[in-house]
C-alpha cells in the first residue's frame, strides 16, 4: 500500500499558511460548517402558525460566459446523484463510469464562479443532477441551475440571504426546494420561478442551515439555534418542519429540545440539524439532532470559573433530544425511537451529520457519527446500540458529559484552567459518510479545541490532520485508516471501487475501498471545506476557501476524457498517510474580483457596520455590532489600524479566507474604516446602523 497521499510522487514539505501574530489575532478563523427509548417529546399538526411572505428577490437568467470549460468527449448525463446525499438512505453511493482503471483520465470538464459570501466561505452543499441539469446553492442562499454537459448557466435564483452552511437543494418533481436564513421555499425547476416560501423561525437568534429532506409529497426542514449574526445567543429551539411539497403548508411539526430550553431561555438553546433526514421504504423519518447550548460555561464569550455554570450548568440534566438518534412516523411527527450518544453535551459533540440506512446481518441499521468522533450503528427497528467505534483523536476527554451532569467536579478539568480536547469544536466527523453496503467511509478531522476558563476556542484549520477511515458495517471494525496531514472536511463519495474526499488545502482524492491507497488526487484552485458529488463520468468538487488574493472560489467539474485541468496538475502532494488493514479501533449578490482593498479609497464607518454584520459578526466579538462570536478573536481586545484590517480581510491567510475575490473593494474599505475606529473603543459608536442591519 501506498504511504503517502501521493501516487506514485514522493515525500516533501508541504507549505503551510503562516500568518504574522497580529494579523493572526484579527483573523476569523472560517473553515466548516456545522458546528450537529419512547420518551415524551412534542409533535404538533398542521395547526402550527407559519408565516409565508413572499420573496422579494426576483429569479435573474445568467449566460453560459460563467462557465470556463474545455475539450470534453460526448457522453450522457448519469442521474446517479439525484439527492443531497445521492438518495433516501443518505449512503452518497452511486453508480458511475469512475472507477480505479481509468479514474487518471479525469480532466477539467468546466468551472463556475462561486458567487457569494458566508461566514464559513462562500460554499458549503453537495450538488445534485436531475435530468442533465445541475442545481446547486451557495452560502448567500442563492440557487443554480447548471447545463450538466456545457456548464453553462441556466438560470439564478439570488436571494442574497447569508447562511453558515450547509445548506443545498433537493429536486424532486420538477421542483427545487431549499431554505434561506430564515424560510423554506420551493422553485420551478424549469425556470428558478418561486412557488411558495414559508417563514420557520421564531425569533432573531434563529435560523436554517441544511438542505431539506423531501419523500412522498412532503418537504422536511429544521431550524437551527444560531444564524450568520449570532450562534447559541439564547432562545434558541429547534424545530423539525414537515411541509407540503406543492404549497409549503405546515403537516406536522416536531420540537427537537423543548420549549422551556431546560429551564432558562435567555441563555439555553439547542438542537438543530445540518443534513437532511434519512427515509426508510415505510416513509419513516430518521434524524440527527445536533447540540444543546452553551457548551462550556453560561456565556460564549465571557470566560468564567464560576461552578454554577460550568459544564452546561445552566441546562441541567441529560438535555433530550440532542446529540440524539430519532425515528419519527412520517404522518403525524410521533416519536418512535431515539438514541442519546452524548447526554449533556460539553463540548459541541454533535450527530451534526445525517444517518446512514444500511443493511447488516439481514436486518436494516442506521449509521451515525458527528463531532465527537463515535461512529455508532443502532437497530433501526428497535434503535437498540448494536457496535460503537472511536475514530480520529481523542485524549481523555469523552466522559467529561456524564461527569458533568452529575455535577462531580473531582473528574472534570478545573473550570479556572485551560486545557486542550480531542477532538475540538470543529473536529471529529464533521462531513457527511458514504457506503457501499460493506464499509462506512468516515472522513476525519483531528482538530483540538483550547477551553480557558470554559470557553473552548478552536485551532486553525491549518493545524488539524486528517483521516478516511473504512469501518465494517456489520462489526463496526476498522477495516483501513488512511492519514492525512490536513482536515478531511470533504465527506465522503463512492463509486464501484473508488471513495472520494477533500482536504482543507484543497486536494481532491480518490482512494481504493479495498485497500484504503490513493489512486487518483488533484490539486482544486482553492482550499475546500465541501463535499463531493459524483454522477455518470463526472465528479463535483468545489474550491471554496481562497487563502490568496490570486485563488478564486469555484465550482469544479472533473469528467473522464477531459483535456482541462484546475489548479495545475495531479497534486504531488507531501503528505504523510499511514495506511493501515488492522481491525482495531483507533484511539480513544454577485460580487466584483478586486483584489486590492486600496482601490476602493477612503472608507465609509455606517456602510462597513453592514458589511461587518452580514460577513463577520458570526465569528467576532465587537460591542459596536452587537456580536458575539467566538470563532475569531475578541476585536474589542484590539485596536487594528485601517491598513492592517484591509490587508488582512482582502489577501487572507492562516486559514482565513481571502475576501479580495467576494467582496467589492468599497466593501473592504467600509469595513476596514469601520473595524478600525470601533474596535479596541467600547465607548465608541459608530455612526447609525443602515435600515436591516441592527443586532439581534
Amino acid at each position: 500500500m501506498h504511504t503517502d497521499d501521493t501516487v506514485g510522487g514522493p515525500r516533501g514539505t508541504r507549505r503551510l499558511y503562516l500568518l504574522p501574530l497580529l494579523a493572526a489575532a484579527i483573523a476569523a478563523l472560517l473553515v466548516v460548517a456545522g458546528c450537529g427509548g419512547g420518551s415524551k417529546s412534542t409533535t404538533t399538526a398542521a395547526s402550527a402558525p407559519a408565516t409565508t411572505p413572499p420573496a422579494t428577490t426576483p429569479a435573474t437568467t445568467t449566460t453560459a460566459t460563467t462557465a470556463t470549460t474545455s475539450t470534453t468527449p460526448a457522453a450522457t448525463a448519469g442521474t446517479g446523484w439525484t439527492l443531497p446525499n445521492a438518495d433516501l438512505a443518505n449512503t452518497r453511493s452511486v453508480a458511475s463510469q469512475i472507477r480505479s482503471s481509468n479514474v487518471s483520465q479525469l480532466g477539467l470538464a468546466w468551472s463556475v464562479p462561486i458567487r457569494g459570501n458566508g461566514t464559513f466561505g462562500n460554499y458549503a452543499t453537495t450538488p445534485v443532477v436531475v435530468d442533465g441539469v445541475v442545481y446547486t446553492q451557495n452560502l448567500t442562499s442563492d440557487v443554480e441551475a447548471i447545463d450538466f454537459r456545457t456548464g453553462r448557466v441556466l438560470w439564478t435564483r439570488a436571494y442574497n440571504s447569508p447562511d453558515t452552511g450547509p445548506n443545498g437543494v433537493s429536486v424532486v418533481d420538477g421542483r427545487v426546494y431549499g431554505a434561506t436564513a430564515s424560510n423554506a421555499f420551493a422553485l420551478s425547476a424549469r425556470t428558478g420561478e418561486q412557488l411558495w416560501s414559508r417563514r420557520l423561525i421564531r425569533n432573531a437568534n434563529e435560523g436554517i442551515d441544511m438542505a431539506p429532506g423531501v419523500n412522498n409529497g412532503t418537504v422536511y426542514v429544521s431550524t437551527v439555534p444560531g444564524n450568520p449574526r449570532a450562534f447559541y445567543a439564547g432562545n434558541g429551539q429547534a424545530i423539525l418542519w414537515a411541509m407540503d411539497a406543492n404549497t409549503g403548508a405546515v403537516r406536522w411539526k416536531w420540537d427537537e429540545v423543548p420549549a422551556s430550553l431546560w429551564g432558562n431561555k435567555r441563555v439555553n438553546s439547542g438542537g438543530g440539524q445540518w443534513e437532511p433526514p434519512a427515509f426508510d421504504a415505510d416513509g419513516n423519518v430518521y434524524l440527527n439532532v445536533a447540540n444543546p447550548a452553551p457548551f462550556n460555561g453560561s456565556s460564549p464569550n465571557r470566560p468564567s470559573a464560576d461552578r454554577k455554570a460550568a459544564f452546561g450548568g445552566s441546562r441541567p440534566g441529560a438535555n433530550l433530544y440532542t446529540d440524539s438518534v430519532v425515528k419519527l412516523d412520517a404522518s403525524s411527527g410521533r416519536l418512535l425511537w431515539h438514541y442519546q450518544l452524548t447526554p449533556h453535551d460539553v463540548y459541541d459533540w454533535d450527530l451534526n451529520n445525517s444517518p446512514l440506512l444500511a443493511t447488516a446481518n439481514g436486518r436494516q441499521v442506521v449509521i451515525s457519527a458527528g463531532k465527537g468522533g463515535q461512529a455508532i450503528a443502532n437497530d433501526a427497528t428497535t434503535g437498540r446500540l448494536l457496535w460503537r467505534t472511536a475514530v480520529g483523536r481523542h485524549n481523555g476527554h469523552d466522559r467529561d458529559n456524564l461527569y458533568a451532569m452529575r455535577r462531580d467536579f473531582s473528574r472534570l478539568p478545573d473550570p479556572a484552567s485551560s486545557y486542550s480536547v480531542l477532538p475540538g469544536e470543529f473536529g471529529g466527523v464533521e462531513s457527511p459518510y458514504a457506503s457501499d453496503g460493506t464499509n462506512v467511509y468516515f472522513a476525519i478531522v483531528n482538530l483540538p479545541g483550547l477551553v480557558r476558563r470554559q470557553v473552548e476556542a478552536p485551532a486553525s484549520p491549518t493545524a488539524g490532520t486528517g483521516e478516511l477511515v473504512a469501518l465494517n458495517i456489520a462489526t463496526g471494525r476498522v477495516v483501513w485508516d488512511h492519514r492525512f496531514r490536513q482536515s478531511a472536511y470533504g465527506a465522503a463519495a463512492v463509486t464501484n471501487d473508488l471513495v472520494f474526499t477533500t482536504t482543507f488545502d484543497g486536494t481532491l482524492y480518490a482512494l481504493n475501498t479495498r485497500t484504503g491507497d490513493v489512486a487518483w488526487s488533484r490539486r482544486l484552485p482553492a482550499g475546500t471545506n465541501a463535499p463531493v458529488g459524483i454522477n455518470d463520468d463526472t465528479v463535483f468538487a468545489a474550491a471554496t476557501i481562497p487563502t490568496s488574493a490570486s485563488e478564486r472560489p469555484v465550482l469544479v467539474a472533473y469528467r473522464l476524457g477531459a483535456t482541462g485541468s484546475a489548479g495545475g496538475t495531479s497534486t504531488t502532494s507531501t503528505t504523510a498517510t499511514t495506511p493501515s488493514t488492522t481491525a482495531t479501533t483507533p484511539p480513544a449578490t454577485t460580487s466584483t474580483t478586486s483584489t486590492s482593498a486600496s482601490s476602493g479609497g477612503a472608507g465609509n464607518a455606517t456602510a462597513g457596520r453592514a458589511v461587518f454584520t452580514t460577513n463577520c459578526a458570526s465569528c467576532h466579538t465587537l460591542a459596536d455590532a452587537g456580536s458575539s462570536g467566538t470563532v475569531g478573536p475578541n476585536l474589542d481586545q484590539l485596536r487594528p489600524n485601517d491598513a492592517l484590517v484591509s490587508r488582512q480581510v482582502t489577501n487572507g491567510g492562516g486559514g482565513m479566507p481571502a475576501f479580495g475575490g467576494q467582496l467589492s473593494a468599497s466593501d473592504i474599505a467600509n469595513v476596514a474604516a469601520y473595524v478600525s475606529s470601533v474596535a479596541g473603543r467600547r465607548g465608541a459608536r459608530s455612526a447609525p446602523a443602515p435600515a436591516g442591519a441592527g443586532t439581534p
